[in-house]
């Protein structure tokens, strides 16, 4: 009879941690708020997670495949600020659409300058994107240098109020993003992410494009930073230089919390995902609870430490035992 094992159970079930904080999340937040499953609250929350959800699917794909992207609340500031200021509050309909197209390809340019700088020029990913989130971040404050702009209300209010067959439209976006991932994880693309994240030299050494798989992790990254953009416009109804100054960081916290390694090839989209939802829910306790702001910060670093101890301390004792 096989013991157990953490590291086999999270490697097999990644999402693992991230399923348990989110049941427990979601049990306080039920007592603090007995609508939670209301419709309306259920649409108002999902809406409020969705941004971070889909830019923490981004930033576990640039991690699975070893990387780091310090820069992706840089690139939903500008497609924040773009969109504001260019649609308007009195924009059209179809202004929108153009520039929501557009606003993609700002975010796969931005990634594909990320992913040339890590993967073709070989620097540091973490000291490169640190550095282009600061260019990112001026961009978007040239663009609009005070709060401002818009886009008009009935675009604002189709992303609030939609509930496509009584589910709110974040549902089908993840769904999306889980169908999308599922297909891609199992392709050759997928079997190379891993490879490449797991270790990159013997992934060469095979004939696995190295260069490519990571270059085409941080396209993909700035691509969601995009979606994300437009979907935290599409819920603010304004613009904001500094939206995604703090969306950085909880995005890496949402891929630790859902369980892929920040060493990178463990892991998947899925757990990420989840965790971001879980720190959504983790705001709404401290906000219904009236707890000082600072606990917000103090739980975020306690769940990462968390989630990396956990495994090595549980194999401590394994050994001590023995």
């Amino acid at each position: 009879m096989k013991r157990f094992s953490w590291n086999r159970l999270t490697a097999r079930y990644p999402a693992l941690f991230a399923l348990t904080l989110l049941v427990l999340a979601i049990l306080i937040n039920f007592i603090l708020q007995p609508n939670l499953f209301a419709r309306d609250t259920l649409n108002s929350n999902m809406r409020v997670f969705l941004p971070m959800v889909i830019l923490a699917a981004g930033q576990a794909i640039v991690i699975l495949g070893g990387g780091i992207d310090i820069s992706v609340g840089g690139i939903v500031s500008i497609v924040n600020t773009i969109l504001a200021t260019r649609v308007g509050l009195e924009g059209t309909p179809e202004a929108m659409w153009q520039y929501v197209a557009i606003s993609l390809l700002v975010g796969v340019l931005a990634g594909a300058i990320n992913g040339f700088f890590v993967a073709y020029l070989r620097l540091q990913p973490i000291i490169t994107t640190y550095a282009t989130s600061f260019l990112f971040a001026g961009l978007a404050l040239f663009i609009l240098p005070n709060p401002g702009g818009g886009i008009p209300a009935p675009i604002a209010e189709l992303y609030r109020s939609s509930v496509p067959l009584g589910l709110p439209l974040a549902f089908y976006v993840i769904a999306i993003v889980l169908l999308v991932w599922g297909y891609v994880r199992s392709t050759r693309f997928g079997n190379f992410l891993f490879a490449v994240g797991g270790k990159a030299q013997a992934a060469y050494e095979t004939a696995v494009p190295v260069t490519a798989v990571q270059f085409s992790t941080y396209v993909i990254s700035g691509l969601m930073a995009a979606v994300s953009g437009i979907a935290i416009t599409m819920l603010s109804g304004s613009g904001n230089a500094e939206i995604g100054s703090a969306m950085t960081l909880n995005s890496i916290t949402a891929v630790v919390i859902g369980g892929t390694a920040l060493s990178g090839g463990v892991g998947g989209v899925a757990g990420p995902m989840l965790g971001a939802i879980t720190l959504g829910f983790l705001q709404n306790i401290i906000s219904f609870a009236d707890i000082d702001t600072w606990w917000e910060t103090f739980a975020k670093a306690s769940i990462i430490v968390i989630a990396l101890a956990t495994p090595g301390v549980i194999n401590l004792f394994r050994r001590r035992r023995e």
